[in-house]
């Protein structure tokens, strides 16, 4: 255990942003899982519908620091592009 006022303090603050960290982390695999779901239906409605509400959430995700931002964009245009390719199927 730290012993300094400070150590403690950030020990106090990890504990904190740990927490809020993994329920945004969370927060963004369930909206991620609504998508992938929709996609393996095959219901190209309910996918995009999907998507649009859990891409604010992967955005906010790495605004926050919680994931890398060029893995949100990543994840946001994967799918995206495996919604258009229901179309074509």
């Amino acid at each position: 255990m730290a012993n300094i006022a400070s150590a403690r303090k950030r020990i106090r603050q990890t504990e904190r942003r740990t927490l809020r960290n993994t329920a945004r982390m969370s927060r963004m695999r369930t909206f991620l899982k609504k998508v992938e779901t929709a996609i393996a239906a095959g219901n190209k409605d309910e996918a995009n519908a999907a998507l649009k509400v859990a891409q604010p959430e992967i955005q906010r995700a790495a605004t926050k620091g919680v994931i890398h931002r060029n893995l949100a964009a990543r994840k946001i245009s994967r799918l995206s592009s495996r919604i258009k390719a229901l179309a074509v199927a």
